[in-house]
């Protein structure tokens, strides 16, 4: 049996929203709802929140999860969890963002179903994405989305709408990418050994690095995950949803 983990990581100075994953979300931190949702799945046979700030470590571990500290200075949240993941005897790894506070196990178990499918065991790293219907979001640079080919491997990331509609006359679907990650723990490591290339350090797009390195991500259809907690008008959405 492959073993299979969950790794949340989880910084304290996020650029955009500073402490946002220790906001309280009704009865509790925006990370412990992240934790305690992504362990009611039932999928993993553990959960790790993966921090560089003392503050979330103590949040998690005084509430009986499990956290370890990282190096302050990391690229990404794949790097970050890269670190951790190195001394784990572990198989596959689920990347789940600090800041979904609203998981759910259905796609989360979408996403692994792909590693014990048909083709499984040429599956190195699959993530989710959703399709986008308003124009506002295809057109919006925050949105990152993904072209795939007809057996759902992805073609290429870009916050530019793709595809580019030069055919006004067919439908077109557009898909979001939403940043969950399956990936072999091998894939893992060696995303993190590998420079950035230049369509990454342009789009600002991680993946974009396992597609320079010749890798494609098998991409999972899933219907929309909650609210991403990215600014304080998130924050009330989320408060909402609750």
């Amino acid at each position: 049996m492959s073993k299979v983990i969950a790794m949340i990581p989880a910084r304290y100075a996020a650029t955009r929203f500073p402490a946002k994953l220790m906001q309280i979300l009704g009865p509790k931190t925006v990370i412990r709802h992240t934790y305690d949702n992504t362990e009611a799945t039932g999928l993993f046979d553990e959960v790790i929140v993966v921090t560089d700030s003392d503050i979330i470590f103590k949040e998690i571990s005084s509430n009986g999860g499990r956290a370890i500290m990282s190096e302050k200075e990391h690229e990404s949240g794949s790097d970050r969890i890269a670190e951790a993941a190195r001394s784990l005897s572990v198989d596959i790894i689920v990347n789940v963002q600090g800041d979904e506070p609203f998981v759910k196990k259905e796609p989360l178990q979408k996403l692994l179903n792909v590693f014990n499918g048909p083709d499984g065991e040429t599956v190195q790293v699959a993530s989710l994405m959703q399709v986008l219907k308003e124009q506002q979001f295809i057109d919006d640079p925050n949105y990152v989305k993904v072209a795939v080919d007809k057996n759902m491997n992805s073609l290429f990331f870009s916050r530019s709408p793709i595809p580019y509609a030069r055919n006004k006359n067919i439908p077109i679907t557009y898909y979001e990418h939403i940043g969950v990650y399956a990936f072999r723990k091998q894939a893992l490591l060696n995303f993190t050994s590998w420079p950035m290339n230049p369509l990454e350090t342009a789009e600002k797009i991680e993946c974009l690095r396992y597609l320079e390195n010749g890798v494609s991500l098998k991409m999972v259809v899933t219907d929309y995950m909650g609210v991403e907690i990215d600014t304080p008008e998130d924050l009330e959405r989320a408060l909402k949803l609750l």
